[in-house]
């Protein structure tokens, strides 16, 4: 698979290879078409936007229902699964390019969102508080805004390790001495994918390559990233690259745990903070209704609600002061990437893993 084939091809390949490893996932044209089928009755409605959501029912409904409270307009939700992250979604907005069923995107990581503004597919809309976020978490013309991030993080069992022992990168996810005792997300989908890209892009080639190559020989690999945070929480392994929400689910669950930011020394990487993402599509239905939501969900109120809630989502709003629960951009060493050129390397991370990891 070269990197002339189209972004789309691939994108439907992604969603084959998905339904692979997950069994129970519909193929994506099959899914798509479902999509059609459950929101298309729908339309004919002014007053309401249908969303596409990436962001977990649980976290992500409560401002919708609020937003319907608040304005009267209803919001017609369409939930990613847990089994093909964003592919799904992402495929059914490229099968629905034509004519587009969607008002808003709700990504729950950053670069198929830019891949899709790449393609074409989305509207620029800069709300009125666009400044309030760092440049590096928006679109420069308004195609897409990141809000309420995610942190990479090491998750670490403390009845397993000594503080003094414990990891302090994800180079250590590769180091022989933790082999076996360690584990990270199959990186074909979700925020490990997204990682996966960042760290071609940061590294080159020949070194991620390295990377993934010695991470498949050395550490355990998980369907997802909640499944390595239970993993460690249970004491399967010593240690594991998961999400800060999920590593919040297992600290809140009295696990002995610890949360390891890493990557924190002088030089060293940093690290990576992964944006939720708003993005309204091109030629959409609903465009004053999806703007009207934009705007909704990027209120500091929004932000600090989401770092406030279990799934402890760290606020980029620079008006938001993050609870004491969350480590923000501000307070730790945080990765400086450029989300665009990390989306350039989507292709050639896909085409290395995909063969690597498929099969597992």
């Amino acid at each position: 698979m070269g990197s002339e084939m189209s972004w789309e091809k691939q994108t439907a390949e992604r969603g084959k290879w998905t339904k692979a490893s997950a069994g129970s996932v519909m193929g994506v044209v099959g899914w798509a078409s479902l999509v059609i089928l459950l929101i298309g009755c729908r339309f004919g409605s002014d007053n309401e936007a249908v969303v596409y959501v990436a962001m977990d029912r649980e976290f992500s409904e409560p401002h919708f229902l609020a937003f319907e409270k608040a304005t009267g307009v209803h919001i017609a939700a369409k939930y990613d699964t847990e089994a093909n992250k964003t592919v799904g979604l992402t495929a059914a907005l490229l099968a629905e390019q034509a004519r587009p069923r969607c008002d808003v995107f709700w990504n729950n990581e950053v670069l198929n969102t830019i891949r899709l503004e790449k393609a074409g597919l989305l509207h620029a809309y800069v709300p009125a508080n666009a400044a309030d976020f760092p440049a590096e978490f928006r679109s420069p013309d308004g195609a897409w805004h990141g809000f309420a991030s995610r942190a990479r993080v090491l998750l670490v069992n403390t009845d397993l390790v000594s503080e003094e022992a414990r990891p302090d990168s994800i180079r250590d996810l590769v180091d022989r001495k933790w082999e076996g005792k360690c584990g990270f997300a199959k990186p074909l989908f979700g925020t490990t994918a997204t990682h996966a890209a960042v760290l071609f892009s940061a590294w080159g080639d020949d070194d991620a390559k390295a990377f993934f190559t010695q991470l498949k020989a050395n550490a355990r690999m998980f369907p997802g990233n909640k499944q390595v945070a239970v993993a460690v929480g249970n004491g399967q392994i010593a240690f594991g690259l998961t999400d800060t929400d999920d590593a919040m689910g297992e600290l809140r669950s009295g696990s002995p745990v610890a949360i390891v930011y890493p990557d924190q020394g002088e030089g060293e990487l940093g690290t990576l903070y992964i944006p939720n993402t708003l993005a309204i599509l091109r030629d959409c239905p609903h465009l004053q209704k999806a703007e009207q939501l934009v705007d909704y969900l990027l209120q500091p109120e929004i932000e600090t609600a989401l770092a406030a809630g279990p799934s402890a989502q760290i606020p980029l709003n620079t008006k938001v002061t993050a609870p004491a629960q969350v480590e923000t951009p501000q307070t730790k060493r945080a990765m400086q990437v450029d989300f665009r050129a990390a989306a350039d390397k989507w292709d050639a991370a896909a085409d290395f893993l995909t063969p690597l990891f498929l099969s597992q």
